[in-house]
C-alpha cells in the first residue's frame, strides 16, 4: 500500500480541516486509529504543522468530500512518483535530536508494560541499542533515579500499528509448544485450567503389578528375632562363642 509523503503531518491537516472519521485517516495516512485519536486530543504530533494533501497533490477536494458523505469509504491517492519506496524503511530508525533524550523514558515503559518484547524488537521501535535495553532492565542506567516511563507512541518514536504488531510476534513466539522451557518456567505451578487439561499419569504395566506394595527389609512380623540376628552377626565375623565365655 502506497502511503502518502509527511504521513502524520498529512493526518494533522486532516483532523483539522475536514470531518473525516479517525478510521478514514488512519487508513490514508498508515497510522493508527488511536494515534489519529491522539492527534485530535492534542497528545500526539504536538508542534508538527500540518501538510495540506490537496495543495501537495496527494487528494482532491471531491475525494475527500466523497468520503465524507460515506463514513464507510476509503480514500484513494493520486498517483505520485515521489511516494514510492515511502514504506520502504533501510537501517535503524532514525530518532531526531529533540526526542533522543527521550528514549530511556520510552525503553522503560515498553520494559514494564511489554515485558515479553525482545531486546531487538526495543531496539528497533525506538532506535536504540540493546546495551542501553539492558542497562535499563537491570536499572544500571546512569540516570535511572529520573527515568519515568513514557508510551514510545505518544512520544512519536513508533506507531501504534508497529508496536501491536511487535507485541503479537512476541506473544506468538513465546506461545508455540517446542518453544524449550527454562528453569525457572518449569518451576512455575501451573493454573487450574491447564492441570485439569494434562493427561493423567500412566499407570504401571500387569507385568509390574504389586510393586506397589514392595517394601525393603519385608513385612514388621517377618523381621528376623534377635537370637537369629546375633547368630548371623557372629557367622558373618566369623566369631567363636568361645571367645565370650573367656
Amino acid at each position: 500500500m502506497t502511503l502518502p509523503l509527511m504521513q502524520k503531518a498529512t493526518a494533522v491537516w486532516l483532523v483539522d480541516n475536514t470531518t473525516l472519521t479517525f478510521a478514514q485517516i488512519a487508513d490514508f495516512c498508515g497510522l493508527h486509529e488511536l494515534e489519529v485519536n491522539g492527534i485530535a486530543d492534542g497528545e500526539v504530533a504536538q508542534g508538527i504543522k500540518g501538510f495540506d494533501p490537496i495543495a501537495n497533490r496527494q487528494l482532491t477536494a471531491e475525494e475527500i468530500r466523497r468520503c465524507e458523505a460515506d463514513p464507510k469509504a476509503r480514500l484513494r491517492l493520486m498517483k505520485n512518483p515521489a511516494a514510492e519506496g515511502e514504506t520502504k524503511r533501510k537501517g535503524p530508525r532514525y530518532t531526531p535530536l529533540s526526542k533522543r533524550q527521550e528514549r530511556p523514558a520510552a525503553i522503560a515503559w515498553l520494559v514494564k508494560f511489554h515485558p515479553e518484547l525482545p531486546d531487538g524488537a526495543i531496539a528497533k521501535l525506538v532506535g536504540t541499542t540493546k546495551p542501553t535495553i539492558q542497562s535499563i532492565r537491570d536499572r544500571s542506567h546512569w540516570n535511572m533515579a529520573n527515568i519515568t516511563p513514557v508510551d514510545p507512541v505518544a512520544l512519536g518514536m513508533c506507531r501504534q500499528s508497529e508496536l501491536d504488531a511487535a507485541v503479537a510476534r512476541a506473544v506468538a513466539k513465546s506461545a508455540r509448544p517446542e518453544a524449550v522451557m527454562s528453569d525457572d518456567e518449569r518451576m512455575k505451578l501451573v493454573s487450574t485450567e491447564q492441570s485439569l487439561a494434562m493427561e493423567p499419569e500412566p499407570r504401571l504395566p500387569a507385568s509390574m503389578s504389586g510393586l506397589e506394595n514392595f517394601r525393603i527389609g519385608g513385612r514388621r512380623d517377618e523381621r528376623p528375632s534377635r537370637e537369629d540376628a546375633r547368630a548371623d552377626a557372629e557367622r558373618l565375623f566369623k566369631l567363636d562363642p568361645a571367645d565370650d565365655r573367656e
